[in-house]
């Protein structure tokens, strides 16, 4: 048992000029700030061991960046190792792409046209929907990398450096905010943001997880500092927009300082929730304006009385509130003593997952639909092409992948922190992966946390493998259901490991 030490530091990461939006197909600018992006970073300390998390508002957490935020650390004379150094993503989609070394601003979409290429007639070329190549009023992807190693690793010295003694008490409570993204249909398939609106729908393929696992820090006085808060839904909310926002965790960190002060922290993370999303594709509701996105049209949907658009302001920020009242009516009701002198060990781990691999034939068919489909473009390339070509280059590309490696090294991080668990993925881990472990796990509460120190895609189920479209394609990630299936196994030989000692079970009374 050792004394407990936090520190807690947020810094911004939003770009002085405009940005290219990351994460739909649509090319985006962005036209102001609806909220600043911010980095948080939660420093603890106990006996020999440590680790900082850094809940960012970013889509995703590429490696580089991780490396070269780990780079700036390297060295310092506070004691603070690099490798217990976990930076996480809530995945908004109104933030900035960012690169080691590209000097423009993003376009994801021109590296696809790219590829495209040798299947297309001489004279088609790609027509952004924004003029987003080449301009000079958008920051470069070398610009926002370059601030964000800056101040992420800013962040996470900070806190390190303010640690001091305190305690944390763990609480539960629910917001309905994450719900099922996948839509299944009679004929044994699914499509991400699928149309219910129809007689062939059968299900949403998964389900939903209304738990808000929630850690209240305190001082030696016994103030509350802060609140690392763990949600399963990822920060889509707003995700078509032209403004720059951290979604609906911009509006909780608003309603929570409303309510414990301006110096309150709160540490965003996302649970297990790559088929998750903010709005009920059942009870549709439309957005105000077009989104753009050829995976939400809707035809003459008729009205709902039901939550406002998700795709909007006013519904991003009900789901705010949400989450928001989830945390207040648990500090209301907190119970339990505060743990202080603790158990606390951190395990940095490589788990070595098997690639997804495709067979012979599927690649012969995907360079057949490729090529089908690119003879029959009549005009120019835009952005609905690229999302339609994906699927053909995930099987194509995949297949020479897999000549040359056949694991996927993923950096995993298990903390044990006095009663309950944390633990960090590098992907979009699917629901039912997060309800396994949590289900199985011998702690009190677990704090799952995805996009954690890496970028390595969606982790599909077998069911959505079988069932395809966007998140279960091949081309959505690098590991399919046979590596999630490991990857419970081996957090769960893990956490269960660290909590052996100390595993009670429910005793009946008389």
């Amino acid at each position: 048992m050792s004394q407990l030490k936090i520190g807690w530091a947020e810094v911004s990461i939003t770009p002085d000029k405009k940005v290219s939006l990351t994460g739909q197909f649509a090319e985006r600018i962005s036209e102001y700030v609806e909220k600043p992006l911010t980095a948080t970073a939660m420093a603890v300390e106990a006996g020999d061991d440590q680790m900082v998390i850094i809940g960012c508002d970013l889509a995703a957490i590429e490696e580089d960046l991780v490396a070269d935020v780990r780079k700036a650390l390297s060295g310092n004379d506070k004691g603070l190792d690099p490798e217990k150094v976990i930076l996480n993503a809530i995945h908004t989609h109104t933030g900035p792409g960012y690169s080691k070394a590209a000097n423009a601003p993003s376009n994801w979409a021109m590296d696809w046209y790219q590829r495209m290429k040798p299947f297309l007639r001489p004279d088609q070329i790609y027509e952004e929907r924004v003029s987003i190549t080449g301009n000079p009023d958008i920051a470069s992807d070398e610009e926002v990398f370059d601030l964000l190693v800056e101040r992420i690793s800013e962040a996470a010295l900070t806190a390190w450096e303010g640690r001091k003694a305190g305690a944390f008490k763990n609480a539960f409570d629910r917001a309905a905010v994450g719900m099922c993204r996948r839509v299944a249909y009679s004929d044994d398939t699914a499509q991400m943001w699928g149309d219910a609106n129809t007689a062939v729908f059968t299900e949403l393929e998964g389900g939903n997880d209304s738990g808000v696992e929630i850690m209240f820090t305190f001082d030696e006085d016994r103030k509350v500092t802060g609140a690392m808060v763990n949600v399963c839904c990822p920060a889509q909310c707003v995700q078509h927009r032209l403004f720059v926002s951290p979604d609906y965790w911009g509006e909780t960190k608003k309603l929570l300082r409303e309510r414990f002060g301006e110096d309150f922290f709160v540490l965003p993370t996302c649970s297990t929730a790559g088929d998750q999303c903010p709005v009920d594709l059942v009870r549709w509701v439309n957005p105000d304006t077009d989104v753009h996105d050829p995976n939400l049209i809707r035809n003459n949907p008729p009205v709902r009385k039901a939550d406002p658009s998700m795709f909007d302001l006013e519904g991003m920020k009900k789901a705010g509130k949400r989450v928001a009242n989830a945390v207040k009516d648990a500090y209301d009701e907190l119970t339990g003593d505060f743990q202080e002198d603790i158990k606390f060990e951190h395990h940095v781990l490589n788990m070595q997952l098997p690639l997804r691999r495709v067979t012979l034939t599927e690649k012969i068919n995907a360079e057949k639909g490729l090529a089908e489909y690119c003879r029959a473009i009549p005009g120019n390339v835009n952005f609905m092409d690229i999302a339609n070509c994906q699927k053909f280059f995930g099987v194509t590309e995949r297949f020479a992948e897999q000549e040359t490696r056949n694991i996927v090294d993923t950096e995993v991080h298990i903390i044990r922190m006095g009663s309950v668990a944390i633990a960090t993925y590098p992907y979009e881990v699917f629901l039912d992966y997060g309800n396994q472990i949590k289900a199985r796990q011998y702690c009190e509460q677990s704090f799952l946390i995805q996009l954690a120190n890496g970028s390595k895609g969606y982790l599909p189920t077998e069911k959505a493998e079988r069932h395809g479209h966007y998140s279960a394609f091949v081309g959505s990630g690098c590991v399919g259901h046979e590596g999630g299936d490991l990857l419970v196994r081996e957090t769960l030989k893990d956490i269960n490991g660290l909590f052996a000692d100390d595993y009670k079970v429910y005793e009946y009374k008389e």
